[in-house]
């Protein structure tokens, strides 16, 4: 019961003082010295309870720092899915590799995946019981210190929701937790509660922080808001409305599965929550750029200008724009700190070339008029996995080219061979993933093939080079050296295309189909794409809104969510292989997929839907119950 005491105790205050703020009229002869402070002295003082606080913030994600804090991170949740590949660490992926155990958790088990990691996450629900024990007793001079303990306070509330919510989505049902313990308290009798329970603890602490916290506007940027929890409540209640617990797995157990109420009552309950959001309630929100029908055939230029747009959303410095709803804020030099183009880049600018997309994801992206893209075609040599075409083709039907006219999304998320890119010494400015073969060779005779500088076989870094023939773009900022400087862009925690998709996948599951497909068609036409027809079953609108999600969240950490929620993960989790792109000196082009390479082998097994208790904990608090098939 050790760990279970440790989470679940008191904090000294000594690990946040790196934060505290002095005050002008306090005589520094008369401060305590730092090994002084107690739990007693931080509650006595209404600026260490601030600092408090922004520690429990830092702790989001776990302990503070770029391997383990909320947002974007060197190893993405997303290469545990269908959309990359971590290069660097495919075998800490245990839950795609099939060996997922209590004791073989992975990433999952450390502060790489700390947002979804069951001590980290109870360390910081121990946090904020504790500020939440003592700040009613905080002493107040002024109505705006008055003021500013009770906003603290809805920003706990926020916090623990937060962590719960990610407990909830990870595990199921949890120990819940709303005050300290004592030590030497027994500790014998805390269970696992049920997953109903779970969630309506969760929706109490969301509902308290609504009621303390200020609008957008009303508070320093990246502190909780009314939007922030509101935001909060609509994921829940979707994943709470979603088959996986609603009897989809082990539909008797309540740790995992709701026993009471419908499926289509949580489905209400999350429309209405997106609704109201949708509304104002909750401050003004939308999507960055227009939501008008784009242009019919759209020019170059007209695709690039939605593209840049889409990337700018996760670019954003300084003041958020309205799409943003929270999120996690960087800088260059001190606090949170992050190195999106170092982790993610291409090897050819010395950067790291970390969660490379995954073929079949990238055979995902529309064409820039939304019909389906198609490998087959007039190129097609083999028609699942090569194309070739010489430079007199492509110049007679560009369309011969996979990455020709795609829609704008994937040009803002995706670097390919040939894509424009950054300037540097050798080369021109796009990324060369391929490979340069000479006139009338073959591209079979190593003596005549040159390997681009951001391949694997390249002169810079070969190690980092990409496994599957792609880079992610989509958090890279063209205004960094990954090398030489942090990024300094905000991470969208939440923002506003999340709360429409909700809205639409809850309005199409209750048989609201054209409300559905007209929240789908915003997201698009800001994308740059037509609309969806509403005019379509409940089958084909949820197609719709599923590939949606799909494209428009493309490494946001959401992906491993939605294939659990759908249960659809043994259905997209394949092996990862490499496309292989050769350019010839006389402008003939050949893209091959390449199957019987493995990059990554991967295996699903149904007990992966939810993560085991970890082993440790189980050995100190064998009275919980562990999750069903481990």
């Amino acid at each position: 019961m050790n760990h279970i005491k440790k989470i679940l105790g008191y904090i000294t205050a000594g690990v946040m003082l790196f934060m505290m703020p002095t005050s002008c009229e306090q005589d520094p002869l008369d401060r305590e010295a730092v090994s002084s402070f107690t739990e007693e002295s931080v509650f006595d003082d209404i600026n260490l309870t601030k600092s408090y606080l922004g520690d429990c913030y830092n702790n989001i994600g776990g302990p503070a720092g770029w391997t383990g804090q909320l947002g974007l991170l060197e190893d993405l949740l997303s290469s545990a899915t269908d959309e990359a590949l971590c290069i660097h660490r495919p075998g800490a992926y245990t839950w795609s590799k099939g060996t997922l155990a209590p004791d073989e958790l992975g990433h999952w088990g450390s502060n790489r995946f700390g947002a979804y990691n069951w001590e980290l996450i109870y360390d910081n629900i121990k946090n904020v019981n504790v500020l939440l024990a003592n700040i009613d007793d905080v002493p107040t001079e002024t109505s705006t210190e008055e003021d500013l303990k009770e906003r603290m306070k809805g920003e706990a509330y926020f916090i623990r929701a937060f962590e719960y919510t990610n407990l909830l989505r990870t595990y199921g049902g949890g120990i819940l937790v709303e005050e300290p313990f004592e030590l030497g308290e027994d500790y014998s009798g805390i269970k696992r509660s049920s997953l109903a329970e779970t969630r309506d603890f969760i929706l109490s602490d969301i509902e308290n922080a609504i009621d303390l916290l200020p609008q957008r506007g009303g508070i320093e940027q990246g502190r909780a808001t009314q939007g922030a929890a509101a935001a909060l409540k609509v994921r829940l209640l979707t994943f709470c409305a979603s088959d996986l617990v609603n009897g989809g797995y082990e539909s008797s157990n309540p740790l995992v599965s709701f026993q009471e109420g419908s499926q289509q009552q949580r489905w209400e309950a999350a429309q209405s929550a997106a609704e109201s959001f949708i509304n104002g309630d909750y401050g003004n929100y939308g999507l960055t750029g227009t939501t008008e029908d784009p242009p019919e055939d759209m020019t170059e230029e007209q695709i690039q200008e939605y593209a840049d747009n889409f990337h700018s959303v996760f670019l954003q410095k300084g003041e958020w724009n309205e799409e943003l709803i929270w999120g996690v804020q960087y800088n260059q030099e001190k606090g949170n700190y992050m190195l999106a183009n170092l982790w993610h880049g291409p090897n050819g600018y010395n950067n790291w070339g970390n969660n490379n997309p995954q073929e079949p994801f990238v055979r995902s992206f529309e064409m820039a008029d939304g019909s389906e893209f198609d490998w087959d075609g007039p190129a097609s040599v083999d028609n699942e996995n090569v194309r070739e075409a010489t430079a007199s083709e492509l110049e007679n039907n560009p369309y011969l080219d996979p990455y020709y006219r795609r829609e704008p999304r994937f040009y803002a998320s995706v670097l390919y061979h040939g894509a424009p890119w950054q300037d540097r010494s050798k080369g021109p400015a796009v990324v060369e993933s391929g490979y340069f073969v000479e006139a009338g060779a073959d591209h079979t005779n190593d003596d005549a093939v040159t390997a681009g500088m951001d391949t694997r076989q390249g002169e810079v870094e070969p190690w980092n080079g990409t496994k599957t023939g792609y880079y992610l773009k989509k958090f890279l900022d063209p205004e960094i050296q990954g090398q030489y400087n942090n990024n300094e862009q905000a991470w969208p925690e939440f923002r506003y295309a999340e709360i429409l998709l909700d809205y639409a996948e809850a309005s199409i599951e209750l048989g609201e189909i054209q409300n559905g497909i007209e929240a789908v068609n915003k997201v698009r036409n800001r994308a740059g794409l037509p609309d969806r027809p509403t005019g379509v079953g409940q089958d084909q609108a949820m197609e719709f809104v599923r590939h949606e999600r799909k494209i428009e969240f493309f490494g946001e950490e959401k992906r491993w969510f939605d294939i659990r929620r759908w249960m659809i993960a043994g259905e997209v989790l394949h092996d990862v292989h490499v496309m292989n792109v050769y350019e010839w000196e006389d402008g003939k082009m050949r893209w091959a997929y390449s199957p019987s390479t493995i990059q990554d082998a991967r295996e699903w097994k149904e007990s992966a839907y939810w993560l085991p208790i970890p082993y440790d904990e189980m050995q100190r608090a064998p009275q919980l119950t562990q999750n069903p098939n481990y």
